[in-house]
This record gives structure tokens, C-alpha cells and sequence, in this order.
């Protein structure tokens, strides 16, 4: 027979969160989508416009774009349409610079919750990406109906999901170190905003990267944002350039390292969020 009266010993052993992290994860999964929708409500809540806020900023900024680089700096391409050109770059930016602006700031703002209860915190920059990527896949549908009344069609298209996973894990990568590096150095709240400005133009959003000297295309390759950008254009339009490869690959190699480095820089430093923050 059961002994009603029995008594049991909680114990919290910080090892073994440490191994049951990725279950704990899954068994958290109802926090992602609360998170999400909490973020989505907050975002959206008393504006006019709403969710069309998410057409209306890549547009402004091409518009931005297509005014600076195309006519004045005269770098509009002969090959494509310019301002479809400028948008099919800025809409994967926008989902990189806003996801990682958000999650950057994302433990910080969440330090009650993070110091009174124990879930993954890695919830947190997810759920905040997630948000992002919503905004971007209106933003994407908008491009494919653009693209579709300017009668562009290729193959290439298939292939997009693939840069989009790419896009998403740069996302994750940079978050967990900016989320992280922000618990502990509260400057970061001031750099991060300053580095996705910055960062815009030194990523092909409003011209291609191919225009830079060969000498000096592999140190640009080095942004990771940019062989990603070059890859969606490349699906969108079909014009393939003989470097793209070489883009990709190195893109491709930093994006593995940040979401790696990343990992495990926020694993080691959340032992200790509750702590500092």
C-alpha cells in the first residue's frame, strides 16, 4: 500500500538541468508560443497600421536605397530591376538586424522572470526570432507578388528555403552571443544598435557585393550577411556570377562557427544569469 504520508526531498542539481537541457526544452515548448504572441501583441498593440508596418519598412528603405545608391551613387545594375534588387536584399537584413536587436535586449528585459523561475533561458532569443521571421514572411510575400506583376519567374525560387535556414541560424547565433555578452557588459545595449546600422551598409543591401575589387572580395565575404543576401538575390532573379560559390562557402563557414561559439558562450554564461542580471 502507498504511504500517503511519505515524504519526498526536491533536490535542484544544476548538473542535471545541464544534461536534461534539451528535453527541458521541448517540455518549456507552450513558452515560445506565449512569448511570441506576448511580443507580437505588444508590438502591434494601439497602432493604426498594425501588422502592415511589416510591408511598409522594406519598402521605405528601398525607397531610400533606390534614392542614395541607385541615383545618386549610380550603382543600379543594368542586369535586374533595381528596386526589386534593393528589396529582395533588404527583407533578409531586416529579419538579421531586428532579430538581433530584440534578442539582444532580451534577458535583460525578462531579469524578474529570469532570477525568480528556472526555465531554458534560451527560450527567450528564440521566441523573439520567431516574432521576426513572422514580420519577414509577410514581407517575403509581398515580394513574391511584386515579382510576380514585374513577370520574373525562375527555378531558382526553389531554392530559397535553403538561404532562409541560413538566415535564421545566423540569426540564432548572433543573439545568443549578443544576449549573453548584454547580461554581462550593459554596453552592449548602446553597440548593437550602433553595429546594425553600421552594418547595413557594409552588407550588399543596396548594391551588389560583386562590385567590390576582386583583391578584396574575400575579406568582404567575411560578413556572413553577405554571401546570405547574394544567395537569396540569386534565387529570386536567377543571374548567377562566378564568385557565388566562393560567397557562399565562406558565409556558410562563419555562420556554423557564430551558432556554435554562440551555443555554447550563452550555455556556459546562463549558469550565472540569475546571478548578474
Amino acid at each position: 500500500m502507498c504511504n500517503k504520508n511519505k515524504e519526498f526531498n526536491i533536490v535542484i542539481d544544476p548538473d542535471n538541468i545541464q544534461k536534461e537541457y534539451f528535453k527541458d526544452l521541448f517540455r518549456y515548448r507552450e513558452l515560445f508560443y506565449f512569448f511570441a504572441w506576448r511580443d507580437i501583441v505588444v508590438r502591434y498593440k494601439q497602432t493604426f497600421l498594425g501588422v502592415a508596418w511589416a510591408l511598409i519598412k522594406p519598402l521605405l528603405n528601398m525607397a531610400v536605397f533606390v534614392l542614395i545608391f541607385g541615383k545618386i551613387a549610380n550603382l543600379a545594375t543594368t542586369h535586374v530591376n533595381y528596386p526589386l534588387f534593393v528589396l529582395a536584399g533588404m527583407i533578409p537584413w531586416q529579419l538579421f538586424s531586428s532579430s538581433i536587436v530584440d534578442t539582444s535586449n532580451s534577458l535583460i528585459n525578462n531579469a524578474t522572470m529570469i532570477s525568480k523561475v528556472y526555465f531554458p533561458r534560451i527560450i527567450l532569443p528564440i521566441s523573439h526570432i520567431l516574432v521576426n521571421f513572422i514580420d519577414f514572411g509577410i514581407s517575403l510575400g509581398m515580394l513574391f507578388i511584386l515579382f510576380i506583376f514585374a513577370g520574373i519567374y525562375s527555378w531558382t525560387f526553389l531554392l530559397l528555403p535553403v538561404f532562409i535556414i541560413l538566415t535564421l541560424m545566423l540569426c540564432l547565433g548572433a543573439s545568443l552571443w549578443l544576449a549573453a555578452l548584454t547580461v554581462r557588459y550593459r554596453d552592449f545595449r548602446f553597440i548593437v544598435p550602433f553595429l546594425v546600422q553600421f552594418g547595413m551598409f557594409i552588407s550588399p543591401v543596396g548594391y551588389s557585393s560583386f562590385l567590390v575589387p576582386t583583391n578584396w572580395q574575400w575579406l568582404y565575404f567575411l560578413n556572413p550577411m553577405s554571401g546570405i543576401i547574394e544567395g537569396f538575390r540569386w534565387c529570386c532573379f536567377g543571374v548567377y556570377h562566378e564568385y557565388l560559390p566562393i560567397a557562399l562557402a565562406i558565409s556558410c563557414t562563419i555562420n556554423g562557427l557564430i551558432l556554435v561559439s554562440g551555443f555554447r558562450y550563452f550555455r556556459k554564461m546562463e549558469r550565472i544569469f540569475a546571478d548578474i542580471i
